[in-house]
């Protein structure tokens, strides 16, 4: 069996596999949870608060309120959701740019390394909820003739934020995995430092840079979501998961089928990086893990 093919099938074997376990739980499972003491081990399985996966999917076909011409649930999750992937997918992408950048920066020039990556490091401590306020007001603050800074773009920024951190020091750590000997081979053949890069040291970091790009992507699509409902942007998975669940009342399955929209989002991301993954595929050698 193809590789490809072997992925996909062990993918939906595991989808498989969570729906078995959620349905195996919510069976066997006390309808109060089970608690030790005073904290919640295991959730409850009561119709609420765990509902049955075909309550779920039957209610993607129902209309997501009683108001005339309202979409199904199906249509508006399909929606937000494409919203979210095409802002994680910006973000992602100028994560991965901006990473790369600073990766080159600090493989090419020691002070900059030294000077530089503590701060990366330290950039990650800042709290997402605290972040999001000053993108919001500083983009605000962004004027250029005609350009005007949009929501979407705040939220793309901090997705990027998230993005470009595993993808700076995971490839600064695969540019300097070229063995010493192949560097001092290239010296003594005169080869420049973009004819070193291009030809040793890039191929050389592919197996870090996969990893790293799969870690940045699943903060990406994370941090957007997270940035839509600190940054009060309407119409991304993010904010129907908290519309839904607001309003949900007695009607469990509504919230989760949001939820389920944003775990899609989560899964084509990571099937577009493996795409990309294949196509870097005849550099790779060992992969190492992220």
């Amino acid at each position: 069996m193809p590789v490809v093919a072997r992925r996909v099938l062990y993918a939906f074997g595991g989808i498989l596999l969570l729906a078995a376990l959620w349905e195996l739980y919510k069976a066997v499972g006390p309808a109060d949870g089970v608690h030790w003491g005073q904290t919640v081990v295991l959730p409850r399985t009561s119709d609420l608060a765990m509902p049955h996966l075909w309550s779920m999917f039957q209610r993607y076909g129902q209309p997501v309120d009683s108001s005339a011409g309202s979409p199904t649930v199906l249509s508006a999750v399909l929606r937000a959701s494409l919203i979210s992937l095409g802002i994680a997918a910006c973000g992602w992408a100028a994560g991965v740019i901006l990473g790369a950048l600073l990766a080159l920066l600090m493989v090419s020039w020691r002070l900059a390394e030294r000077a530089i990556l503590p701060f990366v490091i330290l950039s990650q401590t800042v709290p997402l909820i605290a972040l999001a306020p000053l993108v919001v007001t500083w983009g605000s603050q962004i004027h250029a003739g005609d350009f005007v800074w949009k929501q979407w773009m705040s939220v793309a920024a901090i997705a990027g934020y998230l993005a470009f951190f595993p993808i700076s020091v995971g490839l600064l750590r695969g540019l300097r995995s070229a063995p010493a000997t192949q560097l001092e081979l290239f010296r003594s053949f005169a080869a420049g430092w973009w004819r070193t890069l291009w030809h040793l040291r890039l191929p050389a970091a592919v197996t870090y840079l996969l990893p790293a790009l799969r870690v940045a992507a699943a903060a990406a699509v994370v941090g957007a979501i997270v940035a839509e409902v600190s940054t009060g942007m309407q119409g991304g998975i993010g904010r129907t998961i908290l519309a839904y669940g607001i309003a949900s009342g007695g009607d469990p399955a509504k919230p989760w089928d949001a939820i389920i929209g944003a775990v899609a989002v989560g899964l084509v991301v990571a099937g577009l990086v493996s795409l990309i993954g294949l196509g870097l595929g005849r550099f790779r050698r060992t992969e190492e893990s992220a």
